[in-house]
């Protein structure tokens, strides 16, 4: 098992709290992690049908069994346990209890706050951060290859081929979860909206025009879309409120979880192909803006991460938010510095004043150093980026 930087945090939240709860995308790791930490606990996945049908028909008794609590594995399938556990954790008052884990923070989030809110320590699992595969010595440094392949765990330590295990992910669990889930019956329409989701990928959200390309209707676009946030699939990007007496964009940006999985739903069929695909720089970027995500996430920091972009078409990528102080961070996918690339920083630092901090260039090329105040990352150190301002 390759070392996860969560693993501090989880054991923490088990001091603190009687339960934890760990969600994620399905595969990303978080039954691996749980049954290293917590080896002497009893492990139940309530996908089984025997555990599930016993859980849901005796929830006293499926939970009497485990006196010193368990690990409950996709445990929003069986709602009614909730109850139960909140009973328990009350009269037990040991910390450390219960561990949670599920792959839909809708439905296990909205369980929480019904039945164990001020009970749980919550935190998010993503796949494999880059500074993870570092310190695990598993990175490549090739862009290309990191695009392709992505970061899933399956694909990076069991040496499964991208494409076959992205095609069999797509296949059991967005196409047959999410549209069980969802009650949805056009299986091509569906499918065809996630691809569409992937070609609108570091783009300003345009749900109308995806709904018409797949002549659905807009309120179930935005039903689809919510689906697939809940399930960690992708994530949107608010734009930042600041708006410095100028008109600004208040349209969100979306962004997938896992690029390599992005890059499978854009037809992308060998790691050859991203060098010349017309949305390399948005996938590059989607890489970088999720890594940013999962760092903080693993740390337990708040993400508090936008973006911003008037109407005359300045933007800054990211803007990370501590309080008062907002970073701006430029993303570009090229190898050799251009001045150029520092424009939009400088115009934007000149419109914040005294609220920006550091401004920062993560790009494509190896060069470390600072030009005209600005902080010049190469993308592989963006880790650097990860504490607060």
């Amino acid at each position: 098992m390759l070392q996860r930087t969560a693993t501090k945090l989880v054991s923490q939240l088990a001091k603190e709290f009687p339960a934890v709860a760990i969600t994620g995308p399905r595969q990303s790791g978080k039954t691996t992690l749980v049954r290293e930490l917590f080896k002497a606990k009893p492990y139940v996945n309530l996908e089984d049908l025997d555990q599930y049908q016993f859980a849901k028909e005796d929830p006293r008794g499926f939970l009497g069994q485990f006196k010193n609590g368990a690990i409950l594995d996709e445990v929003q399938r069986c709602p009614d346990l909730f109850n139960y556990l909140q009973r328990i954790i009350d009269e037990d008052q040991r910390n450390g209890l219960y561990i949670l884990t599920g792959s839909s923070q809708f439905q296990l989030n909205q369980h929480i706050s019904q039945s164990l809110a001020g009970r749980v320590g919550n935190l998010s699992l993503l796949p494999f951060s880059i500074a993870e595969l570092k310190a695990n010595k598993q990175f490549n440094q090739s862009i290309d290859h990191n695009l392709f392949h992505g970061f899933y765990p399956r694909i990076l330590t069991k040496g499964s081929t991208p494409r076959r295990w992205l095609n069999a992910y797509i296949e059991t669990y967005i196409e047959k979860d999410i549209r069980q889930l969802m009650e949805i019956k056009n299986r091509d329409r569906f499918l065809r909206f996630i691809s569409l989701c992937a070609g609108n990928v570091g783009s300003l959200l345009n749900l109308s025009r995806i709904a018409t390309d797949c002549s659905i209707s807009v309120p179930t676009a935005k039903s689809w879309l919510s689906v697939l946030q809940a399930s960690y699939i992708c994530f949107t990007l608010q734009p930042h409120s600041s708006n410095f007496r100028k008109r600004i964009v208040k349209t969100p940006k979306l962004y997938f979880y896992d690029v390599g999985l992005a890059c499978r739903l854009l037809g992308i069929q060998e790691e050859s192909q991203i060098k010349t695909h017309p949305l390399r720089g948005s996938l590059f970027e989607n890489m970088v803006v999720t890594d940013l995500l999962k760092t903080r996430l693993n740390q337990g920091i708040d993400p508090s991460m936008f973006f911003w972009r008037d109407s005359a078409g300045l933007e800054i990528d990211l803007i990370l938010e501590d309080g008062n102080n907002l970073q701006p961070i430029e993303i570009k996918s090229g190898e050799t510095f251009t001045a150029s690339w520092l424009n939009n920083l400088n115009k934007w630092c000149s419109l914040a004043a005294n609220s920006s901090t550091q401004p920062t260039l993560c790009y494509g090329g190896s060069w470390t150093g600072k030009r005209s105040e600005v902080k010049v990352l190469p993308w592989h150190e963006i880790v650097q980026m990860n504490t607060r301002p």
